[in-house]
């Protein structure tokens, strides 16, 4: 019986209670934080949070010659947060965003992600065009059989 409390102990989820707020978000809706826009006519695109107009809506900002997303109110769902922020302060120019972001090389950042690669990877394979396909498939297929043929010469 004291065995099986002590696992019991070790085992129990702790409560809500415990868990204080800071430890369990991090990406928080504030000015300078860098999202991807995941639907609209700018989808796929970066942007800053500039501005909170209210519980659901804020004004984005690329800036335009970054990102090319111009300043404009946009709804909180449609936006995935990141986790790199921008030291700016609320409403800021679209210079001094600009500024703070290739200071903060925020960017740079970004880019080196495994999600900013993957968005990447997915432009890029929408982007091809038939015949580009076709040798993709051409290429898979010749180093398909050039693993074949390494892994077999090595079992015998």
């Amino acid at each position: 019986a004291i065995l099986a409390q002590a696992i019991f102990a070790q085992t129990r989820v702790p409560s809500c209670e415990a868990t204080p707020a800071a430890t369990m978000y991090t990406r928080f809706v504030e000015p300078g934080r860098l999202a991807l826009i995941t639907y609209g006519p700018c989808a796929g695109k970066m942007c800053t949070i500039v501005d909170i107009v209210d519980q659901k809506r804020v004004v984005v900002d690329g800036p335009a010659k970054v990102t090319g997303v111009k300043r404009h109110m946009m709804p909180v769902k449609r936006l995935s947060l990141t986790d790199f922020k921008a030291n700016i302060t609320r409403g800021a120019r679209e210079k001094s965003l600009r500024l703070a972001l290739e200071k903060d090389e925020v960017m740079k950042k970004w880019s080196a992600t495994s999600w900013a690669k993957k968005v990447a990877a997915k432009e890029t394979r929408a982007k091809m065009t038939d015949f580009e396909r076709f040798k993709l498939m051409v290429a898979r297929k010749k180093r398909s059989g050039d693993v074949k043929k390494t892994l077999k010469t090595k079992k015998k």
